[in-house]
């Protein structure tokens, strides 16, 4: 292979590639490697050049006794952190060995399979505490507790509330489950969106004056049709104003607002707006990007006490996905939070 060919051969390669040739010099960068590496790289000595121990010693083995290697390269740039499998191989051009340098961006995948981990992680944990309380109450009520009819029943009614906290986490893993399987198909069935709003409000109530919160709806009362799957949009609107009932303050009000527009600007045409106004608590502002995660919580304790798996906010943000619709959260602490849904109406 001619110097020539090499660098047409070199800088068609899609993935960021460094030539080292024979003088232990960087030959060749190809556009994506210049990216990478910048075009001060050329000609540099490739110790000065990659710098990175594990690359080195991969070029050198290759270098010196022609053998191909892989390895791992990790860089930090202004926007993010990226992680390169490195395959280091020999190459002969007129006559002379060199070493070429592909780098593969597994950032994507490395992201995935640490959010696999902590999931896996984040679902035993959630699960091992009610376990572990529930056969704990077992061997007791089995044991020191078989004849004592009054701690059994305080404790078969723990058990009940433990069990059914399982039971709810399992519920929202596989409710999570489904709408991520249908997120990319878009519904076709158009649904009354303030109708939806207004049934979630009517079973709401009785929980909402069990807590000394009322709930007041304002705006447009007139049907507003969209597409929409009815079952997933009023699981959103449920969720979030069950969330300000738990979460407001007692004696208060949550407030609902909708409100259409014939131009919304998260979507620049026809759309529909529904606000969940609070007056908790609010959120610090440097929790408000995270709440959508999965398991991520502000108070853990709270949530928990309060019958949260972690998972709501979660589901809310992927079902509005599936609508192309936007989610956003405001709040202000000691103020209280609005949480809001647009979704298109065409």
């Amino acid at each position: 292979m001619t110097p020539d060919a090499l660098k047409n051969f070199v800088e068609a390669i899609p993935l960021p590639s460094v030539y080292v040739g024979p003088d232990e010099r960087v030959a060749v960068l190809n556009t994506p490697g210049i990216a990478l590496f910048g075009d001060s790289s050329i000609g540099r000595h490739y110790v000065t050049a990659l710098r990175n121990p594990a690359l080195l010693d991969s070029v050198e083995e290759s270098l010196r006794l022609g053998q191909s290697r892989r390895t791992r390269y990790l860089t930090t740039d202004m926007n993010r952190e990226a992680t390169y499998d490195v395959r280091c191989s020999p190459v002969t051009v007129e006559g002379q060995g060199g070493a070429l340098l592909c780098f593969e961006d597994i950032s994507a995948r490395e992201q995935a399979e640490q959010i696999r981990r902590d999931f896996v992680a984040n679902v035993s944990h959630e699960l091992k505490t009610p376990l572990t309380a529930v056969l704990g109450f077992i061997e007791t009520i089995r044991g020191p507790a078989k004849d004592d009819a009054e701690a059994r029943d305080r404790f078969l009614e723990i058990m009940s509330r433990e069990a059914e906290r399982m039971n709810r986490l399992v519920r929202d893993l596989l409710s999570l489950s489904r709408v991520e399987s249908d997120e990319r198909v878009r519904p076709a069935e158009r649904v009354d969106l303030v109708s939806l709003v207004q049934s979630a409000v009517l079973t709401l109530r009785p929980f909402a004056d069990e807590n000394a919160v009322e709930i007041i709806v304002e705006g447009d009362d007139a049907p507003i049709f969209a597409p929409g799957d009815s079952d997933q949009l009023t699981q959103v609107f449920t969720n979030l104003i069950e969330n300000g009932v738990k979460y407001g303050a007692s004696g208060k009000t949550v407030r609902i607002e909708i409100s259409a527009s014939e131009r919304e600007m998260a979507f620049r045409g026809p759309g529909i707006r529904i606000d969940v106004v609070d007056q908790g608590e609010g959120i610090d502002p440097v929790h408000i990007p995270r709440l959508t995660e999965r398991f991520y919580r502000v108070d853990g304790h709270r949530s928990r006490e309060m019958g949260g798996t972690g998972l709501g906010l979660a589901i809310v943000k992927h079902i509005i996905n599936r609508h192309r619709g936007r989610f956003r959260i405001e709040s202000i602490p000691g103020k209280g939070s609005r949480f809001s849904v647009m979704l298109p109406v065409r």
